[in-house]
């Protein structure tokens, strides 16, 4: 039967490779993050992390505005906290005046529609620069949870649609969805960093925010990345907790985590592409050993064919325009 069935006439032009292609991009797959310092008029590229940027609050606004207008609907908010306003117990974090607060409701002033998304974790505000409360070296796991519920919902009463707790406690999202649910935050969302593992991706991202651990590492809290079986008991005792969306962090690394916890959870999954992933493709095309654009959808394509309902990425604004 071979001659009646050849396979490459669905791929004999662009016409009819878009028409069955199974995998497309739009600018509603994107979460795009944004970091947010104090000051005035600042705009500061991250050195590793070209053409990133970290934005005051007058020009968050002007951010916000362009990427709706660039059909981009949801942002998650990262804040660079002052080195003076950090200690062990994230007591900026609860400041219903910081700098997170305020972010909240500028995106949400300029944008009203805007769905506003919060990081959940200490390492912003931390003298230590580690996700959890310290003490003589170790990591408090309850100790924490009960703090990242009070910031989960210092977030909601700012206006965050959705929190998005990233520090790996155990029982936190329980902890966080038991606190909304007491104080009428029923409809605050919560998507948790269900699998993120202890990747050496991360290196730009703590450039970013000045989070870089301050002794040791991350390995007690943040998932080993050999380990495949664990990624699906995290997730499901996350969605068991009161997760509405599960995560995998990092990406391209990960697709196959993402098609494994896909296959057995019945919420929407998203994928972080973290920074050490942008940074690669950036440095890479700089060097004209790679062609950017086509790099970077294809593995963003490759992120969603995983089986991911959403992607966090930095590369966000350059997709849209690229695909629009």
């Amino acid at each position: 039967m071979y001659p009646l069935r050849r396979n490459r006439r669905l791929r004999t032009s662009e016409v009819i490779r878009s028409l069955v292609r199974e995998t497309i991009i739009s600018p509603n797959d994107f979460l795009v993050p944004i970091f947010i310092v104090e000051g005035k008029n600042v705009k500061e590229e991250i050195a590793s992390m070209p053409n990133y940027f970290r934005f005051s609050l007058d020009l968050l606004e002007k951010e916000v505005k362009e990427l709706w207008d660039l059909g981009l609907r949801s942002v998650l908010l990262f804040v660079k906290v002052p080195d003076n306003l950090k200690d062990n117990v994230g007591t900026e974090a609860l400041n219903a005046d910081g700098l997170m607060q305020r972010a909240i409701k500028t995106v949400k002033n300029a944008v009203p529609e805007m769905l506003v998304m919060t990081d959940v974790a200490l390492d912003p505000y931390s003298s230590f620069g580690h996700d959890g409360v310290v003490a003589d070296g170790k990591i408090l796991n309850d100790d924490t949870t009960a703090i990242l519920a009070e910031m989960s919902l210092s977030h909601a009463n700012a206006g965050a649609d959705f929190v998005a707790p990233s520090d790996m406690m155990d029982g936190r999202i329980f902890e966080i969805r038991s606190l909304l649910e007491d104080e009428g935050f029923y409809d605050t969302g919560i998507m948790s960093y269900s699998a993120k593992y202890a990747s050496a991706f991360y290196g730009p991202f703590r450039d970013a925010l000045d989070s870089a651990p301050g002794f040791g590492d991350k390995k007690t809290y943040q998932m080993d990345p050999a380990n495949r079986d664990e990624a699906i008991r995290e997730t499901l005792m996350d969605i068991d907790e009161g997760a509405d969306i599960v995560m995998v962090k990092p990406g391209l690394c990960y697709l196959d985590i993402v098609r494994d916890i896909k296959n057995v959870v019945n919420v929407p999954v998203a994928v972080y592409q973290v920074s050490g992933e942008y940074a690669m493709i950036k440095a890479a095309s700089e060097k004209g050993w790679l062609d950017h654009d086509a790099v970077m959808m294809e593995q963003l394509t490759a992120i969603k064919r995983a089986g991911a309902n959403m992607i966090a990425s930095y590369f966000a604004k350059d997709a849209v325009k690229l695909i629009s």
